[in-house]
């Protein structure tokens, strides 16, 4: 009997980490998986270098990479930027840019980027703040008064921002302190049509060739930003077969969910967001084609949306392959069986799995309704409005009982962004809210009474446009006017927030449903699910992603394709030339023509390795076993895209790169950047 009982242990143990499998925690290493594959063991200095060089974005990820604050991403992380700097005589996105003095360096309008200096485990005080049972609504009450207390308490004493991370599913609570950075600015940042080459066709895929680059610069008092960990360049770039270690923010994965939360995700949560953005995509590309502004001012949501349906319908279809399902089902039932066998995980599991499936079998009719409280995300203005009412809502309670989003902790970055001089678009506006009250008339149906409140017998364009040119909240002066009178929001006739008003009590409705029905008893479930897995393999299994700084690696190294075909481990400029072909999107800039002869043909541009990522690691530097950066994750292959719910490699799945050789060559020979090559330690002259 104990010898079936450990088979089945090492069996699921082994069954839950592949070789280079891994979103792993910096305080929570796996030293022996690194050591026995690839001979390395990171010293902790290493770790705290790369950790402290390592900065987060609002959905991406990137790293300083010289002492005075100048900090490397991709072009798509930061776009946003870049558009917002951008105007109709000035076309960034379009034309590329780079500041040739400190001077002309362009600020970029709320945008804010953290580090992370500190993990504290306050796993015990969040527990011990919980006196309801697991499943008593007032355990989430509890639950977040305890953390937006404990992040409280660290700004108070240090400043900067401070985030109480979830891990486990609630088996951990660790607090994360971050030093920010508000004013950022604009350095160097290559056109569209290289930093995406390829385009949408193309995303998703290898082989690629993209200079997916953006230098920015952080900035203290006026001044550039003293950062003293910084990542220093490699002179030879990454080489094949190599350890390649990724420091980034994943934003979320579903490895640990159970079969019936999969379930859910492919026949109810993907198909209605795949239905949405394939309305607004069709939208978008509409709207851009009427005119050369429209095609500027849609260009970052058009991006979005379709990275966001390529993402989610790659995804999908990993859902619907047999092998992807019934890995995860007997996944499940080798953990079941090892719980099974052992008593203190038996205890803890109980009876978790069928309180799960229960849970979201019972949410399926309600979850159409949570679109309410999701809000329109396409639409700034809205956003915009929804904040100035909430916080005139929830500001005047005590911390401990806020939303977590409105908590002390949480304000200073909300209200950064909220008072951003961003530019906004009215027309683009009315068309993104449009789009959400078909969604809303379509999942809820005409006669809902939400629906008919907003729409008023219109049709939903006729209503979308009404709201967004009855309201001023695109202009930040009216936004810091109403932020600082609660009183005139609330009575305010302005249209964004009527539709806000209207909106909110049955919002904060289904929140209420979802907070105090559903998730207690999922999260109770998963905690528990979580605790049995922590109980057999501690540390040794990582978490879910949650946004939160990690450490992934792989090796440099090609695949086969799904033909049987070899694909090299990289790319170089000689094969960006022979696959352009001067029609969109795969038409090279003028510069990269006039410059071809200038160029190295054969420097490695973009490279694939077996490091696990997903999104959220766009930006995401790569560095070697000397902590040298020899690229940067821009995108996964197709192959990949079941990633998200079941790590693989041997079917071909490689994280995509930006080789720092293809970097350094373009930079000197195509853009002149004279002053990003010298502070990254490299002469301007051609070798």
């Amino acid at each position: 009997m104990k010898r079936t009982r450990l088979f089945i242990f090492l069996l699921l143990a082994f069954s839950l980490v592949h070789a280079d499998e891994g979103l792993w925690l910096f305080n929570a290493i796996p030293e022996s998986q690194l050591a026995s594959k690839f001979r390395f063991k990171p010293a902790k200095e290493f770790l705290d270098h790369l950790r402290l060089s390592s900065v987060r974005f609002g959905g991406g990820s990137g790293s300083f990479v010289s002492p005075n604050g100048l900090i490397f991403t991709n072009h798509h992380v930061a776009s946003r930027c870049i558009q917002d700097v951008s105007s109709k005589e000035h076309n960034y996105m379009r034309d590329g840019f780079y500041a040739g003095a400190q001077e002309k360096e362009l600020k970029c309008p709320g945008l804010e980027v953290q580090v992370l200096l500190d993990i504290q485990d306050v796993t015990e005080r969040v527990n011990q703040a919980v006196t309801a049972a697991p499943s008593d609504p007032k355990a989430a009450t509890q639950r977040q008064a305890a953390m937006n207390t404990i992040e409280k308490e660290c700004m108070d004493r240090h400043g900067g921002s401070c985030s109480v991370v979830t891990l486990y599913s609630g088996a951990l609570y660790h607090l994360y302190r971050y030093k920010k950075y508000t004013d950022v600015r604009l350095v160097f940042a290559p056109e569209e049509a290289i930093a995406f080459f390829g385009g949408d066709p193309d995303n998703f895929t290898y082989p690629r060739y993209d200079l997916d680059i953006t230098f920015l610069r952080a900035y203290e008092d006026g001044k550039p930003a003293a950062t003293p960990h910084y990542l220093k360049w490699s002179r030879g770039g990454p080489r094949e077969g190599e350890l390649a270690l990724v420091s980034g923010h994943p934003g979320s994965t579903d490895r640990f969910i159970t079969l019936a939360q999969l379930e859910f995700l492919r026949d109810v949560s993907y198909p209605r967001t795949l239905r949405y953005l394939s309305g607004i995509i069709q939208s978008l590309k509409e709207f851009g084609a009427r005119s050369e502004e429209n095609h500027r001012v849609a260009r970052g949501k058009l991006f979005g949306a379709e990275n966001s349906f390529k993402v989610r319908d790659g995804e999908m279809k990993g859902m619907r392959e047999a092998w992807l399902m019934e890995a995860k089902r007997r996944s499940e039932e080798q953990f079941r069986a090892a719980a099974a066998a052992n008593p203190k995980a038996k205890e803890e599991l109980g009876g978790a799995f069928e309180q799960v499936a229960a849970a979201y079998q019972k949410w399926r009719a309600r979850s159409p309704e949570y679109l309410l409280e999701s809000g329109a995300i396409l639409c700034d203005m809205f956003t915009y409005a929804r904040h100035l009412y909430r916080l005139a809502e929830e500001r005047p309670k005590p911390n401990a009982e806020r939303l977590r989003e409105y908590s002390d902790a949480a304000l200073p970055s909300l209200e950064h962004r909220l008072f951003a001089q961003t530019p906004v678009t009215p027309e683009l506006e009315a068309l993104m809210l449009q789009k959400w009250f078909e969604l809303l008339s379509s999942e809820l149906g005409a006669s809902h009474p939400v629906v008919r409140r907003i729409l008023e017998g219109r049709t939903p364009a006729d209503a979308a446009r009404g709201y967004v040119f009855s309201s001023k909240v695109h202009d930040v002066n009216e936004r810091k006017r109403l932020a600082a009178d609660a009183p005139a929001v609330r009575n305010s006739s302005d249209g964004m927030i009527r539709l806000v008003r209207m909106i909110d009590p049955h919002a904060r409705a289904i929140r209420k449903v979802f907070d105090e029905e559903f998730d207690p008893v999922l999260r109770d479930a998963s905690s528990r699910i979580a605790r049995a897995r922590f109980t057999l393999y501690g540390t040794s299994v990582y978490p879910d992603a949650t946004g939160s700084l990690r450490l992934s690696f792989g090796a440099v190294q090609g695949y086969r394709n799904a033909q049987g075909q070899p694909v090299r481990w990289a790319t170089d400029f000689d094969g960006l030339y022979r696959r352009a072909t001067g029609e969109d999107p795969y038409k090279l800039p003028a510069r990269w023509l006039e410059r071809k002869s200038a160029l190295r043909l054969r420097t490695p541009f973009n490279f694939v390795s077996t490091a696990d990522i997903i999104g959220g690691n766009s930006g995401s530097p790569t560095v070697n076993t000397r902590g040298e950066v020899i690229g940067i994750v821009f995108d996964s292959n197709y192959e990949a895209m079941h990633n998200r719910f079941v790590y693989g490699m041997d079917r071909g799945e490689r994280c995509v790169h930006v080789a720092s050789s293809g970097i350094i060559e373009a930079l000197r020979s195509v853009y002149g950047a004279t002053r990003v090559l010298q502070e990254l330690g490299f002469a301007t002259a051609a070798k």
